[in-house]
């Protein structure tokens, strides 16, 4: 009679001369690259920040006046109400209608991949393109106007002229180009679901909508924060939505942060400004990130 075997790993084999040297040069390129065009530029900005730096003439260090004339400008202030308007209404949206196309292409219907290509393609096409297309849809006789003239026999609302509509299509328009990411992301997540989990949830005499909060929404938490926050970063950073289909306007009913520091940077040349913004955008980005996190351990569920 044979005694147990054991199984002997063996000892792993000690680095070799050179092998750090070969490995810095295969990440040599990456890391150039991020120093260069990511890093060192970031500190740049940072610095900038602290100082009176037009594009031309001469620059002088006022420390924290730029972000305490940041604070104090009314205007600014409307600025970062307009983003986080957009932020408030634009990620809801954006995660509703993903996770409902989700569930409807989810449910083995015919053609579903032919579906999730339709509903993709606004995500990966030019959206400086989609903005301008939107922009005729939206214009007084445009098509938005006709419709609503054939059906209710007025003209349709000012959409871009109006202070009352405009940040309302802007969110409209953003909706419709950023959807398309999340719903592949929660299409994904439905396909992991395993299906005996919704069979027992039926057996226990579970409803659709019971299975759905119950089994669904669970399962499906890791890629509901994924695309919560994915989303609020890029919502922070809209521009070109507002730029091309309103210029900002009217007055600065549509203008956001990234809009302004733009117009500060590249148009009125105020390099400190622009850099202090950026600086200003990044902080809130990063804090509401943070809290997001902090919370995910309540509603985040990563085990099956």
């Amino acid at each position: 009679m044979t005694g147990p075997t054991t199984t002997r790993t063996a000892p792993p084999a000690p680095a070799r001369r050179g092998d750090g040297r070969a490995a810095l040069g295969f990440l040599a390129p990456s890391t150039s690259g991020f120093l260069l065009f990511t890093l060192i530029p970031l500190l740049g900005s940072l610095a900038i920040s602290f100082f009176a730096w037009p594009m031309l003439g001469e620059r002088r260090f006022v420390g924290l006046e730029n972000f305490a004339d940041l604070l104090a400008d009314p205007i600014f202030a409307r600025v970062m109400l307009n983003t986080l308007v957009f932020v408030a209404v634009y990620v809801p949206l954006n995660i509703v209608v993903s996770l409902g196309l989700a569930l409807w292409i989810s449910s083995r219907i015919r053609g579903r991949g032919l579906y999730r290509l339709l509903f993709f393609l606004p995500t990966v096409t030019p959206m400086v393109a989609n903005a301008l297309v939107w922009r005729l849809l939206y214009e007084p006789d445009g098509v938005f106007d006709q419709a609503v003239r054939t059906v209710f026999g007025m003209p349709a609302p000012n959409f871009l002229g109006d202070t009352r509509w405009a940040m309302a299509a802007v969110i409209v328009m953003s909706v419709w180009q950023g959807f398309g990411y999340n719903m592949l992301v929660f299409s994904a997540g439905l396909d992991a679901v395993p299906q005996s989990l919704h069979e027992a949830a039926a057996i226990d005499g579970a409803g659709p909508v019971r299975r759905f909060f119950s089994v669904t929404l669970p399962m499906l938490s890791p890629s509901m924060f994924f695309a919560m926050i994915m989303t609020l970063i890029t919502s922070f950073q809209v521009f070109v939505q507002p730029y091309v289909l309103t210029q900002g306007g009217p007055g600065v009913a549509t203008e956001t942060m990234v809009l302004n520091l733009y117009r500060q940077g590249f148009q009125q040349f105020d390099l400190g400004s622009a850099s202090t913004i950026g600086w200003f955008l990044f902080m809130i980005i990063m804090l509401v990130t943070a809290l997001q996190f902090l919370g995910q351990k309540r509603w985040v569920h990563y085990d099956a």
